[in-house]
C-alpha cells in the first residue's frame, strides 16, 4: 500500500468490535433485490456483531396486522410504499442494529437520505441467475406474480441496480456460505471507515 494511503488507515485485530465502535449509533442497512439474502445474511451478521437484527418487512407486517402480500392485494403498492417509508424512518432511530430492507425501499429518495444520515448502506448484489433460482423457492413475492416472472425480475434489476449502486458498500451475493458474505461485509464496511483488518486476525 502506498505510504500516503497507509497513513490514513488503521488496522485492527478484532474486526467485529472495531465495526461496532465505528458505527456508533448508526445502523448497518442491507439493501438489494428480493432473494439477495438480506434477511439470512443480516441475521448472521447481527449475531457476529452482537447487535439486534431487524427485518423491515416483518416490522411492516406487524404494524399493518397483515402480510405484505395482503397489503398489496387489499391496499395496493402505493400505500405499502408509504407505510414502508414510515416504518424504516422509525427503525433508523433505533441503531446500532443490522436492518434488512425490502427490495423497493431504497428506491425512495427520502429513505435513501435517512439511511445515509443514520446508517451505512450495504448492497447485496446478486446476478439474475442467482436471484431467479432463489426466488423460485418462495411463493410470497407479490411483485413477481406476473405471466413472465423472469422478465419482471429483469425489469426490476434494470430499474433498481443503478440506484442500489449508490450504497456505501457493495458485496457480491452468490452461492457461497453466509459466513463468507459476512466476513466480506465486515471487511468492506471497515474499509468504508478507513479501517483494515490485521492480517491473520482471529475471527469467531
Amino acid at each position: 500500500m502506498p505510504q500516503s494511503l497507509a497513513e490514513n488507515v488503521s488496522t485492527v485485530d478484532v474486526p467485529e468490535a472495531a465495526l461496532v465502535g465505528a458505527l456508533g449509533g448508526r445502523s448497518l442497512v442491507l439493501v438489494g433485490m428480493m432473494g439477495a439474502g438480506k434477511s439470512s445474511v443480516g441475521r448472521k451478521l447481527a449475531t457476529r456483531l452482537a447487535l439486534p437484527f431487524v427485518d423491515a418487512d416483518t416490522e411492516i407486517e406487524t404494524a399493518a396486522g397483515m402480510t405484505i402480500a395482503e397489503i398489496f392485494q387489499e391496499r395496493g403498492e402505493p400505500e405499502f410504499r408509504s407505510g414502508e417509508a414510515r416504518v424504516i424512518a422509525r427503525l433508523l432511530d433505533n441503531g446500532p442494529q443490522v436492518l434488512a430492507t425490502g427490495g423497493g425501499a431504497y428506491m425512495n429518495p427520502e429513505t435513501r437520505r435517512l439511511i445515509s444520515e443514520k446508517g451505512v448502506s450495504v448492497w447485496l448484489k446478486a446476478d439474475f441467475d442467482v436471484l431467479m433460482r432463489r426466488i423460485k423457492r418462495r411463493s410470497d413475492r407479490p411483485l413477481l406474480r406476473t405471466p413472465d416472472p423472469a422478465a419482471t425480475l429483469q425489469g426490476f434489476m434494470d430499474e433498481r441496480y443503478p440506484v442500489y449502486a449508490l450504497a456505501d458498500v457493495t458485496i457480491e451475493s452468490r452461492d457461497v456460505s453466509h459466513e463468507v458474505i459476512v466476513d466480506e461485509t465486515i471487511e468492506a464496511v471497515l474499509g468504508h471507515f478507513g479501517i483494515s483488518i490485521t492480517p491473520g486476525a482471529a475471527q469467531p
